[in-house]
């Protein structure tokens, strides 16, 4: 053979091999492209809900039923538990054409005390990073129950940024203590402390919403008054707004807030998307009996 045709030969063959190595290049571009169309064109803003001490992944079961009976668009109901051992399971699936699902994230570790506070934010990310792989949502709202608003404040000042394309429009906390038992603020908790502190990572493109039961005038049995409304000294003048709204009536006491009715509508109101303007008689509004909003920057 000669030395041209073993040239020739040569040339062949790199050329194919250049052709097969680019192959699984190409494959993965497009992969990676579609994934992202995926991300930014998606519709999918769901609700990730956390629950309080003692509480488990089963702690919003009644707000969501109640909220699917009043809303013409039912809601799926996704739980999910993050073990100690660091592996999470997941129950529930998204429903067709449901665009904002309730996600709710529970702990094995749902014990009280700042340092639980802090490991459940920790696996909050954990799971969080498991969901936005899983649904790929480019926004959210979050609740969080009583030391469920914590978990989510300690989260959204260590790692949310971790998700700068990831954007939480919405909080709501209920009944949640930013100072722990203290009713004198002057009184202020290490973690209360610590939150102010890192307030400046807070996004400024957040709402707000923090809400307390008013059972006995002071408290919802539970939680102190003062310390819920602690939370402006973290969130007021640091996010796009902060409002704090108080109830008074019936069902006010801490463990019945979440399935309140006022909370309900506001929740429906104020949380989920919505098209047009407060609904009828949102407890949010200056116009409801029993609600007073204490304070919107």
């Amino acid at each position: 053979m000669g030395m041209k045709r073993k040239l020739k030969w040569i040339g062949i063959f790199l050329c194919v091999l250049l052709i097969l190595s680019l192959i699984p290049a190409y494959w993965w571009t497009q992969a990676n492209v579609k994934n992202m169309d995926r991300f930014y064109n998606s519709k999918l803003s769901p609700v990730i809900c956390i629950p309080g001490s003692s509480a488990t992944e089963n702690r919003f079961d009644g707000m969501v039923a109640k909220i699917n009976e009043r809303s013409e668009t039912k809601h799926s109901l996704i739980k999910v538990k993050v073990w100690n051992d660091g592996h999470i399971s997941l129950r529930g699936k998204k429903l067709k054409n449901d665009n904002e699902p309730f996600i709710v994230v529970g702990f094995e570790n749902n014990h009280d005390g700042y340092g639980n506070i802090k490991k459940q934010a920790n696996m909050f990310n954990d799971a969080f990073s498991m969901l936005q792989d899983k649904y790929r949502f480019n926004n959210y709202k979050g609740i969080g129950h009583s030391n469920g608003g914590l978990v989510y404040t300690a989260f959204l000042e260590n790692d949310a940024s971790n998700y700068p394309e990831v954007k939480m429009k919405r909080l709501l906390t209920i009944g949640t203590p930013y100072n722990f038992e203290e009713s004198n603020i002057k009184h202020r908790t290490q973690m209360l402390s610590d939150f102010i502190k890192k307030r400046k990572y807070l996004s400024k493109d957040l709402d707000v919403y923090t809400l307390a039961g008013n059972e006995t005038y002071t408290s919802d049995g539970i939680v102190p008054d003062a310390s819920v409304r602690a939370g402006k000294y973290i969130f007021q003048n640091q996010t796009k707004s902060y409002t704090e709204v108080t109830l008074t009536g019936n069902d006010t006491q801490h463990s019945n807030l979440p399935q309140n009715n006022e909370v309900l509508q506001i929740i429906m109101a104020r949380i989920l998307d919505h098209s047009g303007g407060p609904m009828p008689d949102d407890p949010a509004s200056d116009s409801a009996s029993n609600v007073k909003p204490i304070e919107s920057e």
